[in-house]
C-alpha cells in the first residue's frame, strides 16, 4: 500500500482550507482563460480569411465538438470524483485501476464514436443545418474532430482525473501547453498553408495530442497513486456503475447546454439582428463571471470528494462553506462593477444604439442569474464529489429542462422580455433545488 502522506495529496488532505481552495481554484481560472484567448485567436484567423461560410461552418460544428467535450466529461467527472473519494479511503490501488480504466474507455469511446460517425457525416451535416456553401467547409471542419476524436475525448478526461489527486498545476499545464500549441499552428495551417477551417480542427486536435501526452508522462512518472499503464486496466462493473453514476450529469449538463444554446439562438432571431448582437455581446462579457463560477465549482470537486470519502466532516463543510462564500464574494464585486459599466463595456463592442440599448437589458439579466448559475454548479459539484448520482443528475437535468417551457411561455405571454429573463428564472428555480437538496444531504452527513 502507497503512503498517502506525501506532497501530492497535501491539498486534499493537510492544507489549510483556504490554501487548498485557492490551489485547487486558480489554475482552473488561468487554464479558462487560456481556453478564452484562443477562442478569440482561432476566430480571428479564420476571420482573416474573409469568408463568411467558413465563420458560418465552425459555428455550425459547435455541437458537434460539444458532444465530444460531453464524452469527455461523462468519463473525466465520473473517474476523478471516484478516484478521489478512493484516496479519501486509502483505496491507492483500486484508483490506480480506475485511472487506467478512465484512460483506455477513453480512447476506446473516441473510436467507436469515430466509426459511427465517419460514415454518417453528410446525415450528421444536415442535422447541424448546413447547406450550401457552408456544406463542404463543415463537412472538413467535423470531418477532422471525428478522426482525432480519441485524443479530444481522453484529454478532457485525463485532465480530470489529474486533478482529482490535487494536481491542480499539472492539469493546468496540460491544458494550457495544448492551447499554446493550437495557437502556434493556427496561423501556420490556417494562412500558410491553405487550409481553412480544415487547419484550424487539426490544429485543435494537436493541441489535445499535446495535452494527452502530458497527462500521461503525469500518471505514469509523476503520481504515486494514478496510472495508465495496462497492467492496471482491469474494468469490472463496479467501477462503470461508480463512473457512470456521476459521470452521466455531467454528459447531460453538457448536452442541455447545446440545446439551450440552440433554443436562445432561434428565439432572439425572431427579434431582429439586435437582439441576436446584443444576446451575442452580453454572453461575451458574462463568460468572465461564468469561469469564475465554474473554477469554484469544478476546482473545489476533489477537495469535497476526498474530506468526504476520509469522513472528515468537520474539514468537508468548512470547504463546502468558504467555497460558497469566496465564489460569491468575487460574483457579486465582479457583476456589480459590470453593472455600474454596462453601458461602456457594451460599447466596446458595438458603437450602434440600439444594439446597446437592448444590451443593457440583456446583460442586467444574465448578472442577475450569476448567483443562481453559481450555486447550482457548486451544488452540482458537490454531489458529484459525494457520489450522488441521482441528485448531481437530477440538477444537470433540471438545469437544461425547466429552462424550455420557461422560455417558450416567456416568449409568449412576454415578448423579447421574456426570452431575455428566461434564463434568470431557470437558474433561481434550479438553485433552490439545489439547495433543497443540498440540506438532505447535509443531515445525513451530519448523522454519520
Amino acid at each position: 500500500m502507497v503512503n498517502l502522506d506525501q506532497k501530492e495529496l497535501y491539498y486534499l488532505e493537510k492544507a489549510p482550507v483556504s490554501k487548498a481552495i485557492m490551489h485547487m481554484v486558480v489554475p482552473m481560472m488561468l487554464s479558462f482563460i487560456s481556453t478564452l484567448i484562443y477562442n478569440i485567436t482561432d476566430a480571428y484567423f479564420i476571420g482573416k480569411l474573409n469568408n463568411t461560410a467558413m465563420m458560418a461552418a465552425v459555428t455550425l460544428a459547435l455541437p458537434f465538438s460539444s458532444l465530444l467535450m460531453a464524452f469527455g466529461h461523462l468519463f473525466g467527472v465520473g473517474s476523478g470524483t471516484f478516484i478521489s473519494r478512493l484516496l479519501g479511503e486509502q483505496k491507492v490501488d483500486r484508483a490506480k485501476q480506475v485511472s487506467s480504466v478512465n484512460f483506455w474507455s477513453s480512447m476506446l469511446m473516441g473510436i467507436i464514436f469515430m466509426a459511427v460517425c465517419y460514415p454518417l457525416l453528410s446525415s450528421i451535416l444536415g442535422l447541424l443545418g448546413a447547406n450550401g456553401e457552408t456544406f463542404l467547409y463543415t463537412k472538413h471542419y467535423i470531418l477532422i474532430f471525428t478522426i482525432g476524436s480519441p485524443l479530444v475525448i481522453a484529454s478532457i478526461s485525463l485532465e480530470e482525473t489529474v486533478r482529482a489527486e490535487g494536481a491542480a498545476t499539472a492539469s493546468m499545464v496540460g491544458m494550457i501547453s495544448g492551447v499554446i500549441v493550437n495557437i502556434i499552428l493556427d496561423p501556420l495551417f490556417i494562412l500558410v498553408i491553405h487550409m481553412n477551417v480544415m487547419g484550424s480542427a487539426l490544429a485543435t486536435v494537436l493541441g489535445n495530442l499535446v495535452s494527452v501526452v502530458w497527462y500521461i508522462y503525469v500518471l505514469q512518472n509523476k503520481s504515486r497513486v494514478q496510472s495508465v499503464s495496462l497492467k492496471h486496466f482491469e474494468p469490472c462493473r463496479e467501477i462503470y456503475a461508480n463512473i457512470f453514476k456521476v459521470g452521466i450529469s455531467a454528459f447531460l449538463l453538457d448536452g442541455f447546454m447545446v440545446i439551450t444554446s440552440l433554443l436562445f439562438n432561434n428565439y432572439s432571431m425572431i427579434y431582429g439582428d439586435n437582439v441576436v448582437a446584443g444576446f451575442g455581446i452580453s454572453q461575451r462579457i458574462i463568460q468572465i463571471v461564468d469561469f469564475i463560477s465554474m473554477s469554484f465549482a469544478m476546482g473545489s470537486v476533489p477537495l469535497i470528494a476526498y474530506a468526504f470519502s476520509a469522513q472528515n466532516n468537520k474539514r468537508l463543510l468548512e470547504i463546502i462553506k468558504k467555497t460558497i462564500s469566496y465564489m460569491l464574494g468575487i460574483i457579486l464585486t465582479l457583476s456589480a462593477i459590470l453593472f455600474i459599466l454596462k453601458a461602456q463595456v457594451i460599447g466596446i463592442f458595438s458603437i450602434d444604439p440600439k444594439v446597446i440599448q437592448i444590451g443593457q437589458r440583456i446583460l442586467l439579466a444574465q448578472l442577475c442569474s450569476t448567483v443562481f448559475a453559481a450555486l447550482s454548479g457548486i451544488f452540482t459539484g458537490i454531489f458529484q464529489a459525494f457520489g450522488t448520482g441521482i441528485q448531481a443528475t437530477v440538477m444537470s437535468i433540471l438545469r437544461g429542462i425547466i429552462f424550455i417551457p420557461i422560455l417558450i411561455l416567456g416568449n409568449i405571454m412576454f415578448a423579447v422580455n421574456g426570452v431575455i429573463w428566461a434564463m434568470t428564472i431557470s437558474e433561481v428555480i434550479t438553485a433552490i433545488v439545489g439547495i433543497i437538496l443540498w440540506i438532505g444531504v447535509r443531515d445525513k452527513i451530519s448523522n454519520r
